[in-house]
């Protein structure tokens, strides 16, 4: 297990301080929906039918790829995804862990493995002093909801194939 340097440390934690209004009334889905930035995933929550299951009990921890993040992906991607609704229920599943890990928990799984709740593993890291998991940067954490958090992430992930 690579050891991370204090500086990385404390740039990560550093990450972790909240940069929106903390949510604790409202679930995963409101807060997603009220940050704005997130239209397409919620489109694409209701297309897999996971809002329900989203605004449950949880708890959750949902990486959350921005509209910009979606943006990045070849349009016919999009289509071919929208299009097989088992295939974009695993990716979005990809993009959740079961339970509520802040960033400060996630700092703990540098350079392991985060098993997410559409089975796989996704690779927690840090380069330089910027958290990751797979290929993407997380660029906001901790920002709570009634039933899990948020971290913001600026690619979308995809499920090792199988």
């Amino acid at each position: 297990m690579r050891k991370l340097s204090l500086l990385a440390t404390a740039a990560v934690l550093a990450f972790a301080a909240p940069t929106v209004a903390q949510a604790q009334d409202k679930d995963i889905v409101e807060t997603a929906v009220a940050a704005g930035s997130f239209k397409t995933l919620a489109k694409l929550l209701g297309d897999a039918g996971l809002v329900e299951t989203l605004k449950g009990p949880g708890p959750f921890t949902v990486f959350a790829p921005t509209d910009e993040a979606f943006a990045k992906v070849p349009a016919a991607t999009l289509q071919a995804l929208a299009a097989d609704k088992a295939k974009l229920k695993s990716v979005l599943l990809y993009h959740v862990v079961a339970g509520k890990v802040m960033a400060a928990d996630a700092l703990k799984l540098a350079g392991k493995g985060a098993k997410t709740v559409e089975g796989s593993e996704a690779k927690i890291s840090v380069m330089g002093s910027t958290p990751m998991i797979n290929n993407a940067h997380i660029v906001k954490t901790d920002i709570a909801a009634k039933n899990g958090v948020i971290h913001v992430i600026d690619a979308v992930i995809l499920p090792p194939s199988k």
